[in-house]
């Protein structure tokens, strides 16, 4: 029997199911690291997650070891000598070894994104210097991530030894030969049916979207998933597909895709401020939190909270992105990100209409600082593209006494530089700053250990900090002349850690603040907006206040406008989220998942197959109209 090979086919099993056992143990780990932000009711509902994952793991299992497959299969004589054994084991672990290293990296990185390990992180990590340091620092912040990825490899060599195979020779080549091809065939027929996810005849492989199939609440799908499966589905991919729902007038009518605002002309024009703050969730704020009822609720942004009190607020507002570069597309452009990230994308590099181009023709001199190396996050980059006339990083700053040795520099001094730089321009001026101190790893100066309350997440003190540095902006920027007649906003690009349960919630993980602020009252910023918000509104409202009279092209709304209108809120995990009226849809990209009510932000009772109601159909087709336009206007260049 030996010339048929049963003993190194039996081996190969053996290889492979070990590698399922220690992807289940991966995913067991991934979901107690994570359990604050995916939350599992029972055992037996864990149990039915990990067996859904089982395919998924396949799919990564297999992509992994396909090298490993052929090798352990091809016919060369040598296949069960002890030389050749080894150099399969250095293989098989060095392929799975790197691969494994992802699902527990991601351990870490969920926390941040909430959203499995893709593509887009290595869009995003390209742009930094400071990759090994951040490494390091979230190395020192969770040993036991790396302490449990030794002992797991360790245990994994102790097992694969426990199978060996016995030298032997083949006595008949003919049946060693034609046995192995035959080998070969069905693995090769196996492999591939495994790594598309299914051996019927499904017209395509399965990707993340699949994830959400087998959970009714949306947030699993990440634990149905695998780090290294999401990785490698996600290489060259583009989900940026033209497609026909709906026509063109009913696009014109429910989704407005173009809007004018008219107001009076503004003479003198406003100076225009927007500070995009680094992990600035709603949950922080006091000031945004006085309708939640959340027991024995703390803020952290005592400055933050006094100004809201004296501006124009949206407190029922949301990011249209999870990560910073996709903050400054929709803060900025109107352009959320939805699967893929639109800055990310093949597309990214064309003609867009902005706040910035606005201003640019209405002769506005623009400038975008961020304390960060200069090209940090893509930011410079995508500066250039929405025509920034300035870029102010931190070789520009010049002081590197004020770097915080990751990031960039701290804000409290890059914020003083901000307001020192504007005092030198002319009016008027539309000037965006990107804060970095209220970040990953959780620092702040040395100088002001003891100064602020610890809070009960590491997040709590480095928000502090960003709140006392927009204080002492503040304090220097009202002595300028140019104070008297600015807009400022405010507004997170994405939030961070949870400390209480309501933000755990997913349509709570997009939840920030926005601010709009102006010791000028004939611009009448005050006041509380309720009803949902989101990013890409802050571009139509400043072209509005500043009195651009033109045609925009904007998915958002004027939120100080007298006009009525629908806003269609969305974001995305993965699969894209739109609130529109009282629902909650759930899209990914061809069918529904998902309806939830609006005041369902948990996603706990899907109405999904609830008989057919007039409002929720016209809710979908809006839905759909609105993605249908998205990536039309992204695909054929129609941004302008």
């Amino acid at each position: 029997m030996k010339d048929y090979r049963f003993q190194e086919i039996f081996a190969l099993i053996y290889r492979l199911f070990l590698a399922y056992f220690f992807y289940q143990i991966a995913r067991l780990l991934f979901y107690f690291f994570n359990k604050e932000l995916i939350k599992v009711d029972s055992i037996s509902e864990y149990f039915n997650i990990a067996y859904y994952g089982t395919a998924f793991d396949t799919t990564a299992i297999l992509y992994v070891n396909a090298l490993f497959i052929l090798l352990s299969l091809i016919p060369l004589t040598i296949n069960t000598g002890r030389v050749y054994q080894k150099f399969l084991m250095i293989t098989y672990f060095i392929l799975n070894g790197i691969a494994y290293s992802m699902n527990f990296g991601d351990f870490i990185y969920y926390k941040f994104s909430q959203t499995r390990l893709t593509m887009a992180a290595i869009d995003v990590a390209k742009n930094e210097n400071n990759i090994f340091k951040v490494f390091l620092a979230s190395v020192v912040e969770h040993p036991f991530v790396i302490i449990w990825y030794i002992i797991l490899m360790i245990s994994w060599v102790f097992l694969y030894k426990k199978f060996t195979i016995k030298t032997s020779k083949a006595t008949n080549k003919i049946k060693y030969f034609l046995s192995s091809i035959l080998f070969i065939c069905l693995a090769t027929l196996l492999t591939v049916g495994g790594i598309r996810g299914d051996f019927q005849h499904s017209t395509r492989p399965i990707n993340l979207v699949d994830a959400n199939r087998h959970v009714e609440n949306p947030l699993h799908g990440n634990l149905v998933l695998n780090s290294v499966f999401s990785f490698f589905r996600t290489i060259n991919t583009n989900n940026f597909k033209e497609v026909h729902f709906v026509d063109s007038a009913f696009i014109d009518k429910n989704i407005q895709p173009y809007k004018i605002y008219k107001r009076d002309s503004i003479s003198p024009k406003p100076n225009v401020v927007i500070f995009i703050l680094e992990s600035f969730g709603k949950e922080y704020s006091g000031a945004f939190n006085k309708n939640t009822k959340i027991e024995n609720f703390q803020t952290y942004t005592p400055f933050f909270d006094s100004l809201a009190t004296k501006s124009l607020i949206a407190t029922d507002a949301f990011a249209n992105g999870r990560q910073s570069i996709h903050g400054m597309s929709s803060i900025l452009a109107g352009i959320p990100s939805l699967k893929d990230a639109f800055t990310s994308s093949p597309f990214a590099n064309q003609k867009i209409q902005s706040i910035v181009s606005v201003s640019n023709e209405m002769g506005y001199d623009t400038s975008f600082f961020h304390g960060a190396p200069n090209g940090s996050m893509g930011f410079q980059g995508f500066g250039n593209i929405l025509g920034f006339k300035h870029y102010y990083g931190k070789t520009e700053y010049n002081n590197d006494d004020d770097f915080d040795g990751i990031w960039g520099i701290w804000d409290e001094p890059f914020f003083q530089y901000f307001a020192n730089t504007l005092n030198k321009k002319k009016s008027p001026f539309m000037a965006t700053l990107f804060s970095v101190s209220s970040h990953h790893p959780y620092k702040i100066p040395e100088k002001y250990n003891g100064k602020f309350k610890k809070g009960t997440i590491e997040m709590h003190q480095p928000i502090q900090y960003t709140d006392f540095a927009l204080k002492k902006f503040f304090e220097t920027a009202k002595k300028m002349p140019w104070y008297s007649n600015t807009i400022f906003v405010m507004v997170a690009d994405h939030p961070n850690q949870i400390a209480y349960p309501e933000y755990e919630k997913a349509m709570n993980r997009f939840a920030i603040p926005i601010l709009f602020y102006s010791p000028n009252p004939k611009y009448k910023l005050i006041g509380e907006i309720s009803k949902p918000t989101q990013q890409i509104d802050i571009y139509p409202t400043l072209a509005d206040l500043m009195g651009y009279n033109k045609k925009i092209r904007s998915w958002g709304n004027s939120l100080v406008s007298s006009k009525v209108e629908d806003n269609i809120i969305v974001n995305s995990t993965g699969i894209e989220q739109f609130i529109i009226g009282d629902f909650i849809y759930l899209f990914d990209g061809a069918n529904f998942t998902g309806i939830y009510k609006k005041e369902d932000l948990a996603l706990e009772k899907n109405l999904i197959n609830e008989p057919k109601n007039p409002i929720n159909e016209l809710g979908k087709l809006k839905a759909k109209a609105w993605y249908q336009d998205y990536m039309d206007r992204i695909i054929n260049k129609k941004l302008n």
